[in-house]
C-alpha cells in the first residue's frame, strides 16, 4: 500500500490538508491511519474497502478518473470509519480514491449511487 498521499483537493471538512501518509495499523489487516503532513493533529481512520465491505462497487466519473490519471489501472478504494454508540461504521457516499502508482487521491461524493453515509460494519461484512 502507498505510503504517502497527495490529494487532489483538500477533503470535505479537512481543508486546507494535502498531504497525507497512510500508515498500517500492526495486527490489523486493512486498517490504516491517514495523518496529515501539514496538521499533525489531523488524523482519520480508514480500511481497505474490498476487504470490509462485500459487494461495495462505487463508480468513478471519467472527470475524476481522469484527474487521478488511472488510465488502465483500478484505483485502491478506502472509506473513512467511525465510532458510534451503536459500533463503528464506515462512509460509503464518499470514499477516497487512490492511484496506487502515483498516490494521488481524491475523497469522492458519489451523488446518485445510492450508497450509505454510515454502514455499520459487522462480523459478516469484515
Amino acid at each position: 500500500m502507498i505510503g504517502e498521499l497527495r490529494f487532489l483537493s483538500p477533503p470535505p471538512g479537512l481543508e486546507p490538508a494535502t498531504r497525507f501518509s497512510l500508515q498500517a495499523l500492526d495486527g490489523a489487516v486493512g486498517v490504516f491511519a491517514l495523518r496529515s503532513e501539514d496538521d499533525p493533529g489531523l488524523r482519520l481512520f480508514v480500511l481497505d474497502a474490498p476487504t470490509y465491505v462485500s459487494g461495495y462497487t462505487p463508480e468513478l466519473g471519467v472527470e475524476q478518473r481522469d484527474a487521478l490519471q488511472l488510465g488502465d489501472v483500478d484505483p485502491v478504494v478506502l472509506v473513512v470509519s467511525s465510532l458510534t454508540d451503536s459500533g463503528p461504521t464506515v462512509n460509503l457516499a464518499a470514499p477516497i480514491m487512490v492511484n496506487p502508482q502515483t498516490g494521488a487521491a481524491l475523497q469522492v461524493i458519489l451523488d446518485g449511487q445510492d450508497w450509505p453515509l454510515r454502514h455499520a460494519l459487522t462480523a459478516a461484512s469484515a
